[in-house]
C-alpha cells in the first residue's frame, strides 16, 4: 500500500467535512419533518452518509502508519 499524497489527504478531509454536513442536514430533516415519507427519506440518507464518513475515516486510519512523524 502506498502512502497517500497531500492532495489525496486534502480531498479526504474535504469529503469528511461534506459528509458531516450532510449527516447534520439529514438528521435535522429526519427529526423535524412532519411528512412521514420525508422523515424516512432523511433517516435513510443519514445512514448512507454515516457509512460514507466511516469509510473515509477507515481509509485514513489504514494509511496513518505511513504518515511522516515530522512535518516536511
Amino acid at each position: 500500500m502506498q502512502a497517500l499524497t497531500a492532495k489525496e489527504l486534502e480531498y479526504i478531509a474535504d469529503s469528511l467535512s461534506n459528509e458531516d454536513l450532510l449527516i447534520k442536514q439529514n438528521a435535522l430533516l429526519g427529526s423535524l419533518a412532519m411528512n412521514p415519507q420525508l422523515r424516512q427519506a432523511g433517516m435513510a440518507e443519514l445512514q448512507t452518509h454515516q457509512q460514507h464518513y466511516q469509510t473515509l475515516m477507515q481509509a485514513l486510519q489504514q494509511h496513518q502508519h505511513m504518515a511522516p512523524t515530522q512535518p516536511q
